[in-house]
């Protein structure tokens, strides 16, 4: 991929707008359409006769069926299904069963019942199913409708799981969930959780379309971190690949709290309110040859407003980065590595942040109760006051933006496509910073240990980049000048030293 995308970049580029590529697109390993699976007959319907030795299910009132047989296929016919009035009338599936729709199946949670699929029964297959409706803003949140108790070996293929308060989809280990239009939820379009930590692994998420969830706008009510298109908890041995991911309002895509090996490949991510990929607390992953438009309107619209400069930015990596003792055995390399990638018309394009505060045991870590994954001496024990400022722990209590590959992304910026008065101050930037270390008082990270290390000890580099438009940078600290490319690129950064501009 990496020289069929460098053939793109060394082309000439015309900026052609929010709504395409250019041409040359086709030939880079970029995807140059995003699939469209919401609305898709083609993909989202099933067989129209019930398959051979499969258990009708007719349209109706289906609470008193029986759907508990094991190994079973049960063919849902064309029509409106209901689960009763009761709010858990719900299906718990036995191991290796199938459910699956004819075209116009609708099973409907008549925002009563909570839930559609749940229990711990592996080899679950569910496709060709409308699952809407189910649950509400506070009944679910937090939870999945689909797989709720997220179990393993699971696949969730072809289905739209849409208008349910929560995630339509709960993932866990071993699940495939492809071709499924996850739109307009309450929460998220797919979400995780285990509650033994570092359970969750071996997961595909391919060729979906997650689109315009978060209905029901629990960030601007909380402030949580707990919504967008997906979000990742704790997993590891994770592809994300060739989905479509546009108009949800907050994040697209988001991994938070020791994930690793994870490949962001071949993803269309597009006008989503705040981030199209987050990256935090979490190691070793590879975001490449995606494409990535227009993102973080909203989010930067409220940065203007408030006159904040911090450079939100379409991928966001936040205390994350690569280490060699935590596994990367699907990736290849212990790096988080963003290559290959066209970034166009966000508000910013990609930012590497450490917050010198946050750390294991932190009262400013907001993942309570984690630690990181480098060092199983690094504890909640350890972390302490007296101890966490002498070796190792002065190193393992954080996670660390570390060992980040910049290199070989297209990144191209627009005034006119982006917020009206947010150039120069506030849009079209690239950045490496953390804050001055002050909390809590037992820190040993104080003042600019923290910003010195990510800017130039902890070797993240930008490299064979090409950048059209006006682009700025920040280093160390928001406080400091805006940086021209020339600056940027000579001493004491020397970054993006053979990129294009």
């Amino acid at each position: 991929m990496k020289k069929q995308v460098s053939a793109l970049l060394a082309t000439a580029l015309g900026i052609a707008g929010l709504g395409g590529v250019p041409a040359a697109a086709a030939d880079s390993g970029l995807p140059s359409a995003p699939t469209i699976v919401c609305g898709n007959a083609s993909l989202l319907d099933g067989p129209a006769q019930a398959p051979q030795g499969a258990i009708t299910v007719p349209a109706g009132d289906n609470s008193g069926f029986d759907f508990r047989q094991a190994g079973r296929t049960y063919w849902f016919a064309t029509g409106r299904h209901t689960l009763g009035t009761d709010v858990f009338s719900q299906i718990k599936p036995s191991d290796n069963s199938t459910y699956v729709g004819a075209p116009g199946a609708v099973l409907d949670g008549q925002n009563v019942n909570r839930y559609a699929f749940v229990g711990e029964a592996t080899g679950v297959t569910v496709k060709y199913l409308t699952i809407t409706d189910f649950g509400g803003p506070e009944s679910n949140r937090d939870e999945g409708v689909l797989n709720h108790d997220g179990a393993s070996h699971w696949t969730v293929t072809n289905n739209t799981v849409q208008h349910s308060g929560g995630a339509g989809v709960f993932i866990g280990s071993d699940n495939l969930v492809r071709n499924n239009c996850l739109k307009e939820n309450g929460q998220y379009g797919f979400s995780m959780y285990k509650a033994t930590k570092g359970e969750l692994h071996d997961i595909t998420l391919d060729g979906n379309e997650i689109a315009g969830n978060n209905t029901d706008d629990w960030e601007t009510k909380l402030q949580c971190g707990c919504t967008g298109g997906g979000k990742f908890w704790d997993a590891h041995t994770v592809r994300v690949t060739g989905n479509y991911v546009h108009d949800n309002k907050s994040v697209g895509l988001w991994a938070d709290t020791n994930n690793y090996d994870f490949l962001f490949e071949g993803n269309w991510i597009e006008a989503n309110d705040a981030q199209a990929i987050f990256y935090e607390i979490s190691y070793n992953a590879v975001i490449r040859g995606n494409v990535i438009k227009g993102n973080l309107r909203k989010a930067g619209a409220e940065r203007i407003k408030e006159q904040d400069n911090f450079p939100d930015a379409a991928i966001y990596i936040s205390e994350s980065g690569g280490d060699a003792r935590v596994p990367s055995t699907m990736i290849g390399a212990p790096v988080l590595d963003i290559s290959d990638n066209l970034i166009q018309d966000n508000y910013n394009g990609i930012a590497l942040w450490e917050n010198a505060d946050r750390f294991c045991n932190s009262p400013a870590n907001s993942s309570e109760g984690y630690c990181t994954l480098v060092n199983p001496q690094a504890t909640l024990s350890t972390c302490v006051a007296g101890t966490i400022n002498t070796a190792p722990y002065l190193d393992d209590c954080r996670w660390k933006t570390q060992n980040v590959r910049v290199h070989d992304n297209d990144l191209r910026t627009d005034p006119a496509n982006i917020l009206p008065g947010c150039f120069p101050d506030y849009c079209g930037h690239n950045a490496i910073l953390s804050n001055w270390g002050t909390y809590p008082d037992w820190s040993p990270y104080m003042q600019d240990l923290v910003q010195q290390n990510i800017t130039f000890n902890q070797n993240n580099v930008f490299t064979h980049n090409h950048y059209t438009g006006s682009w700025r940078f920040m280093a160390r600290d928001t406080g400091l000048d805006l940086l021209t490319p020339a600056q940027w690129q000579a001493a004491p950064y020397h970054q993006d030293v053979d990129s294009t501009f």
